[in-house]
């Protein structure tokens, strides 16, 4: 039985059962951190060495993979998550001005949460969008044609 920290009961629940269905079958460290991701919403140390103990796979391997792919969070992430697409479309129609405009809004800079858990702000991807860039997503919704000064309003829906 592990010493550290696993969160909530329930989560550590559902860790424990998560990482024993899959242990023992080969390539168990994804879907593991995989589902421990889904539990905590992020990549919490506690559960990265569970993992490691459990799968018997050095804590190293496990860092390595977290930090190398961008599904991976090491940190926990805001309620409301903003992406801001920074694909060339986006980009050369301003999109790095929306992005600027976020962070001096939210105090925060790119890749950061709020100190109150609310927003979280990634750079990401093109988003598909190109005709509606600069384009943003906050969790499931995207605006197109965001001007800087558009940005306080978007937020102001998502402060209440």
């Amino acid at each position: 039985m592990s010493c550290i920290n696993l969160g909530t009961p329930e989560q550590e629940t559902q860790l424990r059962a998560a990482v024993a269905s899959l242990k023992g079958s080969p390539g168990a460290v994804m879907p593991a951190m995989q589902r421990a991701q889904g539990i905590y919403g992020y990549l919490p140390f506690a559960a990265q060495k569970f993992i490691s103990d459990e799968l018997d796979v050095p804590l190293e391997e496990i860092y390595g993979i977290a930090t190398f792919y961008s599904q991976f969070a090491l940190t926990p992430k805001g309620k409301n998550r903003i992406g801001v697409c920074m694909g060339t479309a986006c980009y050369v129609k301003g999109a790095a001005l929306v992005l600027s405009a976020l962070e001096a809004d939210l105090g925060v800079k790119t890749g950061e949460t709020t100190p109150d858990g609310l927003f979280t702000i990634d750079a990401t991807r093109c988003l598909g969008c190109c005709g509606l860039a600069p384009v943003l997503s906050v969790n499931d919704h995207v605006y197109g044609k965001v001007a800087p000064e558009k940005v306080a309003e978007i937020l102001n829906q998502y402060r209440s």
